[in-house]
Formats: C-alpha cells, sequence, structure tokens
C-alpha cells in the first residue's frame, strides 16, 4: 500500500540557521515514529518558499521566519539599500497572506524571538496561523513532534474513524438492517453472488441508528458534529453539513429554510430541476432569469450580469438569489460584485456548485462561491470528489443563519436511516482534499492541458475554449471556464452525436458525461489517469483517421423564452388539472394548449433545462417547441410530459381551477432569517 509523503518547508534568510533547523528536525523525523513520512526542505527567500510551495503539492505545512530579510546588495535600482544594511524582503504577514491565497490548506508555523513575543503574537495570529516556535530554542525533537501532530490533526476522519473502530469489533447486531451484516446473504445459493462481489465490509459497515457510537445525522453531537466542523474548515465556512441526498435535497433545504410562501425568489432559469422543486415546496414566488444560450453549439451559458443586477434592483424584496456556478459545460461566474450587489438590497446567495466541489483546493479554480461571498453553497462531493454517488455538502457563511430552522427542514428531507457509508465517503473526501487535493489537480490540469492538444492534433475533433462556448451577451461579464471540463466539436467526424457515443461505447469501452447536436462534453477529475487519456485519443484519432465524410447534424429546437406566472408554482402543481394532448386528432401541433396554465416541471434531459415550471403560461411557440423537441430527438428524455396510450399531453390547470386561481397571490412578508 502506498505510504504518505509530507514536507515541510521551513523559510529562513540566513544560509546557516536554515541548513541547521533543516539537519536537527530531519535527524528527528528519522529517529522518532514517522506515519506520514516527515521531511524538511528549505527557502532562504520568500519568493523561492511561494514558488516551492506552488510546485510541490506534498509541502503540508511552513514554517516562516518572521524576520526575512534581502541581503546587501550595492546595486542600485533593484530596491535594495545600498549602505551594506539589509532591508526586508517580506513582512511575515504578508507572507503569511500569500500562502494562504496560494494554498488556504497549508499549516502555518512562526519562528518568532521570545522578547517579542506578545507584539508578534497579536499581529499574526489574526492570520491564518497555527502555532509559532523560538528561533532561539533549538528543540527539533519537541518541534517535529507539534508539527506531526498538526498533520495527523488534519488527517483524521472522526467519522470513518469510528466506523472502521466499529465494524471491526465485530458487535452481535440485533438491529437494523434486515441483512445483519450480510449474514442474510452469506452462504445462500441464490444470492451469495452479490455478497461476495460486493465484499463483506459494504455489508458490516451498513449500520443502525441505534450505534450512538455512531452519533445522528438528523441531530449531530459526536464524530458527525466533529467531522462536518474539519469539512467546514477545509472549504472555508461557518457551517458544514453532510447530506445523504445529493445537491438536490441539499438545495430543496436551503429553500424552505430562506423562504416562507408568497416570498420572492431570484434564480436562474438554467438551475437544476431541484431547485424548482424548491420553488413549489416552499411556496416561493418566483422571478425566473434567462440563461444565456450559445446557439452554435446548443450549450446554456450564465445569465448576464446586466440581467442579474436589474433583476436585484426592480426585486430589492426578494429573500434569496439563486445561481449556479460552475455550469455543466464549466462556466463560471465573476461572483463577487453580484454577490455584493445582492447583498447590498439585503438579499441572501445561493450559489449552487454541485459541478465544483473541488475548487478549493487549487489556486487556478479560485475564488469559490464562499470566497466570493456566497451565504450558502451546495456541492455533489460525488461528482468531482471522492465520495459515494448521492454524498454532498452543504456550506454556511450566513452571519444571520437560523439553525434551529435549518435543521427542521434538513430533518424533513434527510432519512432517519441513512448510509453511514456514504457519511464516511464524505468525511475521507475532505480529508484527501487537504491533504492532497492540489497535487491531484495540479495532475488532473495538467492532463486537461495534454487532452486538449490530443484532440485538437486529430484534425476532426476540435476542443472549444472559452470564447468559443460563451454567448455574446455575456462575453464581457468575466466569465471564467473550469478547465477539467472539455466540450468538444464533432461536427466534423461524419457521425451524429449519438452514432459517436455508441462508437466510443462498444468500439472502445468509453461512456462521456454529456452532448449536446454537435459536441460531447469531457468531465477530468482527481481520479483521472495519464492512461485513460491516452485511450480516449486513440478512439478519436481512429475515428478521425476513417475519413468520414460530415454529415449534416440537426440542431435540436431553440428554447423559448420564459413567459409568465399565472399563479404561484405551489398552487397549480397542487391542483388535480387535466390533461390536454400536444397533438390533436389529425397528429398536428394542438393549438388549443396555447393560453393554459402548466401545472408540471417539463424538463427535456438534456440539457435539463425547464421548458415549463408549474403555473407557467403556454404560448404556441412552447407547443411546437415540445413537438419538435419529441420528434427530433427520439432519444430524448421529457420529463413531465404524460402519454395516453402512445399521446404525449401536458397536466394543466383546469378552466375552473385557472379561475379560482386567477392572479399571482400577493406576497406575504413574514420575516427575515435570523438567529
Amino acid at each position: 500500500m502506498a505510504k504518505p509523503t509530507s514536507k515541510v518547508l521551513v523559510i529562513n534568510d540566513e544560509p546557516l540557521i536554515l541548513r541547521e533547523l533543516l539537519k536537527g528536525l530531519n535527524a528527528a523525523a528519522r529517529s522518532l515514529e514517522n506515519p506520514f513520512g516527515i521531511s524538511f526542505v528549505g527557502a532562504l527567500t520568500a519568493r523561492e518558499g511561494l514558488a516551492l510551495i506552488e510546485r510541490d503539492g506534498d509541502v503540508q505545512i511552513a514554517v516562516v521566519d518572521d524576520r526575512l530579510y534581502a541581503a546587501p546588495d550595492a546595486k542600485a535600482g533593484n530596491g535594495r539599500k545600498v549602505d551594506g544594511k539589509r532591508s526586508l524582503q517580506v513582512s511575515a504577514i504578508k507572507l503569511v497572506q500569500k500562502i494562504t491565497a496560494l494554498r488556504p490548506e497549508i499549516d502555518i508555523y512562526i519562528l518568532i524571538e521570545k522578547e517579542k513575543e506578545d507584539q508578534v503574537v497579536d499581529a499574526l495570529f489574526a492570520e491564518a496561523v497555527d502555532g509559532y516556535f523560538y528561533r532561539e530554542e533549538r528543540d527539533y525533537r519537541g518541534m517535529y513532534r507539534i508539527l506531526n501532530a498538526q498533520i495527523a490533526e488534519r488527517a483524521r476522519t472522526p467519522f470513518y474513524d469510528a466506523l472502521k473502530a466499529y465494524v471491526m469489533a465485530a458487535k452481535d447486531a440485533w438491529h437494523t438492517p434486515g441483512h445483519s451484516s450480510g449474514d442474510s446473504m452469506r452462504g445462500s445459493p441464490w444470492v451469495n453472488e452479490f455478497y461476495d462481489f460486493m465484499g463483506e465490509h459494504v455489508f458490516d459497515a451498513d449500520l443502525s441508528v441505534s450505534v450512538k457510537a455512531l452519533d445522528s445525522l438528523m441531530e449531530p453531537t459526536g464524530v458527525i458534529a466533529e467531522a462536518q466542523q474539519m469539512a467546514a474548515a477545509a472549504f472555508g465556512a461557518r457551517r458544514t453539513f453532510f447530506a445523504t441526498n445529493g445537491t438536490s435535497t441539499a438545495n430543496k433545504v436551503i429553500l424552505q429554510t430562506m423562504i416562507a410562501p408568497g416570498e420572492k425568489l431570484l434564480l436562474d432559469r438554467n438551475c437544476h430541476k431541484s431547485v424548482h422543486h424548491g420553488v413549489v415546496l416552499s411556496g416561493a414566488r418566483p422571478v425566473y432569469l434567462d440563461s444565456s444560450v450559445n446557439r452554435k453549439y446548443g450549450v446554456f451559458g450564465p445569465v448576464p450580469k446586466k440581467t442579474i443586477l436589474a433583476a436585484i434592483e426592480e426585486h430589492p424584496d426578494s429573500q434569496l438569489l439563486v445561481l449556479t456556478s460552475c455550469t455543466y459545460d464549466g462556466l463560471r461566474y465573476d461572483l463577487k460584485p453580484i454577490i455584493d450587489a445582492a447583498h447590498a438590497r439585503g438579499i441572501k446567495v445561493l450559489i449552487d456548485e454541485a459541478w465544483y466541489a473541488h475548487a478549493r483546493f487549487h489556486p487556478a479554480l479560485r475564488p469559490t462561491a464562499l470566497e466570493s461571498g456566497a451565504d450558502y453553497a451546495t456541492q455533489s462531493a460525488h461528482k468531482t470528489l471522492s465520495a459515494l454517488s448521492q454524498a454532498a455538502y452543504i456550506h454556511v457563511n450566513d452571519p444571520t443563519f437560523n439553525e434551529h430552522i435549518f435543521r427542521e427542514n434538513f430533518n424533513m428531507h434527510t432519512s432517519t436511516s441513512p448510509m453511514y457509508s456514504m457519511i464516511a465517503s464524505l468525511d475521507v473526501s475532505r480529508k484527501q482534499a487537504v491533504m492532497e487535493g492540489y497535487k491531484l489537480l495540479q495532475r488532473t490540469l495538467m492532463l486537461a492541458d495534454e487532452l486538449r492538444e490530443q484532440i485538437n492534433s486529430t484534425g476532426v475533433f476540435r476542443v472549444l475554449e472559452l470564447p468559443d462556448l460563451l454567448p455574446d451577451e455575456v462575453k464581457s461579464d468575466g466569465i471564467r471556464l473550469d478547465p477539467t471540463k472539455i466540450t468538444v466539436d464533432v461536427s466534423s467526424c461524419g457521425m451524429t452525436v449519438d452514432e459517436l457515443q455508441n462508437e466510443l461505447f462498444t468500439r472502445f469501452n468509453i461512456t462521456v458525461e454529456k452532448s449536446t447536436f454537435n459536441t460531447l462534453t469531457l468531465l477530468l477529475t482527481i481520479g483521472t489517469t495519464r492512461s485513460k487519456c491516452s485511450r480516449l485519443y486513440d478512439a478519436l484519432m481512429r475515428i478521425s483517421r476513417e475519413q468520414r465524410a460530415p454529415r449534416r447534424l440537426y440542431r435540436s429546437p431553440e428554447l423559448p423564452p420564459f413567459t409568465h406566472l399565472a399563479c404561484l408554482p405551489r398552487d397549480a402543481y397542487y391542483c388535480t388539472g387535466e390533461l390536454v394532448p400536444l397533438l390533436d386528432d389529425t397528429d398536428r401541433i394542438n393549438h388549443d394548449l396555447a393560453g393554459r396554465t402548466s401545472c408540471d416541471q417539463i424538463v427535456p434531459y438534456p440539457p435539463g433545462i425547464p421548458v415549463l415550471v408549474p403555473g407557467q403560461h403556454i404560448t404556441d411557440n412552447i407547443v411546437e417547441y415540445l413537438v419538435r423537441y419529441l420528434r427530433v430527438q427520439n432519444k430524448v428524455e421529457l420529463h413531465g410530459v404524460v402519454y395516453q396510450g402512445y399521446v404525449p399531453s401536458v397536466r394543466v390547470l383546469s378552466k375552473q381551477e385557472e379561475r379560482l386561481l386567477a392572479g399571482l397571490a400577493p406576497v406575504r412578508r413574514t420575516r427575515r432569517r435570523s438567529t
């Protein structure tokens, strides 16, 4: 089994002192227990130290001298004194800030003079400093023990450790689940194969809430609470909560916490359908913001900044703004000015970061939503980190966070029988992210650059860069691209997207993330390997050499703009309604649907953006779009459409229900969510 490697960087400007420090500390590391593979390396200047931290993902701790000076230099014009005296390279505070900005997960210790302890400690401990050592003391073994303990603390997984210890104790279970640590399947002639395939620990670790040592997800006070606190520190949140129903449930919990029935909500129409479900559950009065669209490639981009800012000014009584960053295709907002504008009007901000949980751990991907000032961020840890499917984080930075209301809504959606393996995977994912996330992401970003070059070298397939992907209306909005999402133009390969995906799957054993009518999107993660990239490149190169003649690709119908709400989404959804066909008796578009009000959310997958939401007014354009989509995209999933036999239909308000719900209900101002 691979053993960890940890480096402690010592930055000191005196070569002899630095050499002595490194010699003594490395001797201590060799003579004492060293489970994390600790070794000590040095740098004489702040610049050299920062370069090493950026270059080497194994650096876990920095020990910084609080006095870093430049050597005397008689040459003029270099910013140093010329009278033989040494000038300060950089203040310790400034260096600490630079290290934290580059890699916030690194622990930092300061070397200080004992007589200046009070003044230095007061100044530095306002920053992200974990401790200090006296410069004149040479207790290398003591220093090593402290630094080893610091790494051990960050590498702890409180919940996983408790779960593993309990499983290894092999307690007799007189409680749920019914398989009783797999005993019901072990040796069975019918299902033992499943037991062997999954492995014994899957069942050993599938336990009941009756095991008090493993805490309660619904009201944690022990190892789950501790694991959540460590996750909050890792991701830069005031509070973090583990969710075992995915970001879908996390979004619903936040909406129900922040919005009372009838209150206003600003949201990107492109938001994940879970946000739209949250609108129904909360009884919100939504203000939908149309996103930008790249029609050439069928890619949906962010909402234009001017649209968001105008909505904030027009609806200052909104309780919450919800945006998705980054998008499925890797487009992410310049969030800070948007969040600042919302906060200036007293509007809280939730950012759906389902596809961006990894961003905190590499400077090329930051700032994150929390670093930009968001009050709430939800992340699918399973999408880009090492957590199990459905495992998610809810991060809270809201200074007026009301934990009681949040907890009531959280418990409404959380199973009373959560899967402990999923909780453990969130704990372990946090550990991996802080201990080696930077190193793994360095590799992922390097592989992404290499793969871009390889795909472009085929001469048939072309990687779309940010200017290609950005719709015109957001090109000046400061949008950035997550390079771990690669969108490939496949229009010259001589196959439809469906044919290409089938070719990759059946001939080359490759499955890709998503597609439009002329693109494929590839997702690179911390688990992506060079050999996997090589296999993909080989497959695309082989296909390109077959020199198929380009074919005409049929565009997906253009998504109609949002119309308006005839009533609150919740009211429409909970009505009985009636089914009206999309086609009339002659198999043509049923124009009788125009003017009716949808009861359901109608969502084509892909792209997963609602064409209709509950309470929305239906127009001829929308009916035509749905019919065209069904005819052109013969493999599409169109969620919300009901088939009466072979006839696709939509549930709409009956005429009587329309009269009862005529007009939007007035906004009922309740209370700001406060502690």
